[in-house]
């Protein structure tokens, strides 16, 4: 019994498991975690940053369109003031001035889309003036869009130049150099897609080259010369058929400037060809309609 007793006793004192054999709770390694999180919210910054739906102060609009050192916030105080100027907000008259000397600036882009901000207001006279002289702008893209923007002042100025947009356009060498194409005939080309490169350099010499790149959107209809080709300034390279949008556009502006003379370029867009939405066969023969009816009228 006493043994029994003891052998009891025993049992009940036995020690609790010590920590040396629980698992250890291991505590998160809050530099790991931070990893993704500081890239998310990275990512999330710049993109609120670069993103043109963001609203900006009117102290951010003065800046950024008096500082084009960072581009794309030029751009987008840009876009928001053409957006606030369709909207009828009289207080963007403040930056007019800085339109004006965005559209002589020696970066097309500035000039390409304060054309496009200037067409927002047709009450301007100053900013009527200023489309009209970039009507002489040496980039295509620029005279097109203040063409279209003149439309809106009822000013046929920019007939020619609109008329120029249904046309294919001749991509041209910009100096001697040798080319390497890197895109092929049939293609679909941006505004602003790289169809070929221009080596101007030598073995002696090394320059960097220089990108040929689309002032439209369209289609490239033809290569001009062979790859690898030397080419001299101002000769042909390309062949860009106009895309549709553009295509639209230019024919909404002629439904009110147009006359006899862009008859011919718009009955081509009436025939409906495969590549061509409905749409722009469709405006281009109200189009027709609305210059032939006022050639009547006359």
């Amino acid at each position: 019994m006493t043994g029994g007793s003891s052998n009891s006793g025993s049992s009940a004192s036995l020690p609790p498991m010590t920590p040396a054999t629980t698992p250890a709770r291991r505590r998160p390694n809050t530099t790991i975690l931070m990893v993704p999180i500081l890239g998310i919210i990275i990512t999330f910054l710049f993109w609120y940053q670069t993103w043109f739906g963001r609203r900006l102060s009117d102290r951010e609009m003065g800046e950024y369109l008096a500082d084009t050192s960072v581009p794309h916030k030029t751009q987008h105080a840009l876009a928001q003031m053409a957006e606030r100027m369709a909207q009828r907000d009289q207080s963007v008259k403040q930056w007019y001035p800085r339109v004006l000397t965005l559209a002589r600036n020696p970066e097309p882009e500035f000039r390409l889309t304060a054309a496009w901000v200037m067409g927002e207001d047709n009450s301007s006279a100053e900013f009527h003036q200023a489309l009209r002289d970039s009507l002489q702008d040496p980039e295509p893209e620029v005279r097109w869009n203040a063409a279209l923007a003149l439309v809106r002042f009822g000013d046929s100025a920019g007939e020619a130049q609109l008329r120029t947009m249904l046309r294919p356009y001749t991509l041209q060498a910009s100096k001697t150099g040798t080319l390497d194409f890197l895109m092929k005939k049939g293609e679909d080309v941006n505004t602003g897609s790289v169809i070929a490169r221009l080596n101007a350099g030598s073995k002696g010499s090394p320059a960097k080259p220089e990108d040929i790149r689309s002032p439209l959107a369209g289609e490239i209809q033809d290569l001009l010369v062979p790859e690898g080709a030397t080419v001299e300034r101002g000769q042909p390279l390309a062949v860009l058929s106009p895309g549709a949008e553009q295509a639209w556009e230019c024919l909404r502006g002629l439904y009110f400037v147009g006359g006899s003379q862009d008859l011919e370029e718009i009955e081509s867009y009436v025939r409906s060809t495969p590549q061509l939405p409905e749409r722009v066969r469709l405006q281009a023969a109200i189009t027709l309609q609305a210059i032939r009816s006022r050639m009547t009228i006359k």
